[in-house]
């Protein structure tokens, strides 16, 4: 498949059921759909991503996203190896730990 012809129609459809995916524009919306494949996507979600952008964008738009929940956060820090502290969410998660761990 061609960089070119890449849509977010190509993903798989649950990552952006919340959004229309016709109205999304693959370089404007490239961090939600970036954080939406590592968090819900799957191999084939995965291929496509890297197709589209560069190693270089996905790390970035990874690493200043503001939220990422734990397996997320632990399989973009394995995978580019990299220490979680990197990652804005995980340092804003550091500074905001509650009192009670429940």
């Amino acid at each position: 498949m061609d960089k070119r012809n890449i849509s977010p129609k190509d993903f798989s459809p649950h990552l952006f059921w919340d959004v229309d995916a016709e109205k999304l524009d693959m370089l404007e919306n490239k961090r939600i759909i970036i954080e939406r494949v590592f968090t819900m996507g799957d191999l084939k979600d995965l291929k496509l991503l890297f197709l589209f952008y560069s190693k270089a964008d996905i790390i970035q738009e990874l690493k200043n996203a503001g939220s990422l929940d734990k397996k997320t956060l632990n399989f973009a820090s394995f995978f580019f190896n990299l220490p979680k502290s990197d990652f804005k969410c995980y340092r804003k998660t550091q500074s905001n730990q509650a009192h009670w761990n429940y």
